[in-house]
């Protein structure tokens, strides 16, 4: 096993990469060592010195996040192996053993109860648990409320009336020779007091175990078949216990939908994803039921795209919990190897396991659903880490001392540009206050002082007018009337509101890199603002720029504070991409009235507020357009026909929306 020296110098992964031909080309798993010989990171390879050799390129290439890791690094090591299948153990393996923080780990956004049975006691018992599985223990779940549990293990134990007591209970029943109060009431077998075998609970236990398991549907032929042999018998009495047997079973699979009309056994798979954290849920289908479910949230470490993120999944889930490997996995994307993940799934089961992506039916529309619920589980976590107050404290302190800011920024403005090929450029403010968004402070901007596609120029005019408005606003109310004591008035005094643009932030952040950040600088320098910090952060390596600085501020994949500057730039991009569709619509509804003969500015200002938009301008009939205030019945005629004819020539293709600064393109339905 190969290793390069465990030393770092100025010159980062340069200082510790493997000789030219000394990387193996079979396939084989790495790891990374930090200088303290503390693994960082590991990962598998068909090919290791084709692997191995991507990380060793230009650092300006790669992804932020890998960048930053063979940047930690300080060597790197590897293992041969026979086969890629091997390769995923012996993977699985080592995350398991040194917890790398580069890899992607996944951890429950909750803890979720499982229905427990001691199968390798003598006498095993039926409990709710929650935590890692015990050896000796068989599992069903995991479920989303413990309640459900109770209740569907209470109606069943009168149909298998098997242990549930706890070890004290049934060693104090054992020693008085007299069972507790469920061995009274027949939902215990009452094993302690010798009342049925070993061997006698056992039994009942494997029927416990096999309902649970999804064979339903023989316990319900044979109860049903005893009952009609009891009632034929004239036993009324068992005939009416067995009846009360079927409603009880019958009762616990109404708690359970089906969901697949096959039958199948199957792991439902979902991801939801940005570019900071990934959600997974799963839905765990058995004879068509869904019997459990469970999520997962991780921080995104590496550039990962889908079919890695469930390569990444997969292999947690199921290798270390043989056990818990169904007959078919649906996910949301193939892994970039399923062939070899497929072979070592089967390995572990003992029989066939095949991974697929759903295109139809019922599993697509199954797929959708646990999509939502992941879609859920990402929504609800953010917004439980945003309102952490201790959290977003951490997060306002790690921004200040990173960018090295007198004050804690309390409030911080984040600026956007959006544009379509140079027209229709708009530009958005939005307003972080103690870590949370303020809403009723976002402000947008028409920008009309630039010309063409210049994304700095744009940003210079609206960091200019904004806080040119802050100085006049500070200039029209600096003393209070009678008052020359008191600072600035930043209440209007007639409404009681705040004045819009009265309140100096804490923090300026641009979305973009040294360009936009040296243009909002020079806006400041030009207004003579000395005060108000800048800073920019750019969406391809994630990196904060500060004016006149060559290098960018790298903060931490696992900051805080790179998580909320992260939220206010998406915020901020939303924002604009929103206030530029808005205009664009109302854009194209002025040129489409534009060769309508006899309908002026006034009149086409007329219809765009009476319909909005050009969608439901072109929905409406010639008497609906008539309607509008100064529309004669000749003028609706030629309206809806102009509007006919630009539809025409929209079928040729949808419109397209570019934010210049992202190189997002947005489409568009008008």
């Amino acid at each position: 096993m190969p290793a390069a020296p465990s030393r770092r110098s100025a010159r980062g992964p340069l200082s510790y990469r493997p000789e030219p031909g000394s990387i193996p080309t079979q396939p084989g798993v790495y790891r990374f060592r930090d200088s303290r010989g503390r693994v960082i990171y590991v990962g598998k390879a068909k090919n290791l010195r084709a692997r191995l050799s991507s990380y060793f390129q230009d650092i300006g290439n790669l992804h932020q996040r890998t960048a930053t890791m063979v940047t930690t690094a300080a060597s790197v090591e590897w293992t041969v192996v026979n086969t890629e299948v091997e390769a995923l153990q012996l993977e699985y393996s080592w995350i398991k053993e040194f917890d790398p923080r580069f890899n992607v780990k996944y951890r429950d956004d909750k803890s979720y109860p499982w229905l427990a049975v001691t199968v390798g006691e003598e006498f095993p018992r039926v409990m709710v648990g929650r935590g890692a599985k015990r050896k000796g223990t068989r599992y069903f779940g995991p479920y989303s409320h413990a309640w459900a549990i109770r209740e569907t293990v209470d109606v069943l134990l009168r149909v298998f009336p098997m242990r549930s007591c706890s070890n004290g209970v049934f060693k104090r029943s054992a020693q008085i020779g007299r069972p507790c109060l469920l061995g009274y009431i027949d939902k215990c077998s009452a094993p302690c007091v010798g009342n049925v075998s070993a061997e006698e609970h056992r039994a009942i236990v494997d029927d416990f175990c096999d309902f649970m398991g999804g064979q339903t549907r023989p316990f319900m032929r044979r109860i049903e078949k005893e009952m009609y042999a009891a009632s034929d018998a004239m036993d009324f009495e068992k005939a009416a216990r067995l009846r009360d047997d079927l409603g009880a079973m019958q009762r616990a699979l109404e708690k359970q939908a089906v969901v697949l009309g096959d039958g199948a056994d199957a792991d439902v798979v979902a991801l939801a994803e940005d570019p900071l954290e990934v959600a997974v849920q799963i839905f765990y289908v058995r004879g068509g039921r869904i019997r459990g479910q469970r999520g997962w949230v991780a921080d995104r470490v590496d550039e990962g795209d889908t079919p890695e993120l469930v390569s990444d999944f997969l292999l947690q889930l199921y290798a270390g919990d043989p056990e818990s490997v169904p007959r078919e996995i649906l996910v949301p994307a193939l892994p970039p190897d399923v062939a070899i993940f497929e072979e070592l799934l089967t390995d572990l089961r003992g029989a066939k396991v095949a991974i697929r992506v759903p295109q139809r039916g019922d599993k697509k529309t199954l797929q959708e659903t646990v999509a939502r619920n992941a879609a859920q589980a990402l929504a609800l976590h953010k917004t439980k880490r945003a309102s952490d107050l201790t959290t977003r404290n951490r997060a306002l302190e790690e921004i200040q001392e990173a960018l090295k800011l007198e004050e804690v920024p309390l409030r911080i403005e984040c600026y956007d540009v959006s544009n379509l090929q140079g027209t229709e450029v708009v530009a958005s403010m939005v307003v972080f206050e103690d870590g949370l968004a303020r809403k009723g402070e976002y402000r947008r901007f028409v920008i009309r002082g630039v010309e063409g596609q210049n994304d700095v120029a744009s940003m210079h005019e609206v960091i200019t007018r904004r806080f040119r408005r802050l100085l006049d606003e500070q200039a029209r109310s600096e003393l209070r009337p009678g008052d020359e004591t008191s600072g600035p008035m930043l209440v209007d005094p007639e409404t009681g509101r705040p004045r819009k643009f009265a309140y100096a932030p804490g923090l300026v952040v641009v979305d973009g890199g040294p360009p936009q950040v040296a243009a909002a600088q020079r806006a400041l320098d030009e207004l003579g603002i000395d005060d108000v910090p800048v800073c920019g952060l750019a969406k391809r390596l994630e990196e904060v720029w500060l004016p006149g600085q060559e290098d960018p501020v790298i903060l931490a994949r696992s900051s805080e504070g790179l998580y909320l500057l992260q939220r206010i730039r998406d915020e901020a991009h939303r924002f604009a991409i929103n206030h530029h569709r808005s205009r664009r619509s109302k854009s194209m509804v002025e040129s489409v009235l534009d060769d309508v003969p006899g309908l002026g500015e006034v009149r086409r200002k007329t219809l765009m507020k009476h319909f909005g938009s050009l969608k439901k301008l072109r929905e409406a009939t010639v008497e609906e357009i008539a309607t509008v205030p100064g529309i004669g019945q000749r003028t609706a005629t030629s309206i809806k026909d102009a509007v006919a004819a630009s539809s025409g020539k929209r079928a040729a293709g949808p419109t397209m929306s570019i934010n210049t600064a992202t190189g997002e393109i947005i489409e568009e339905d008008g």
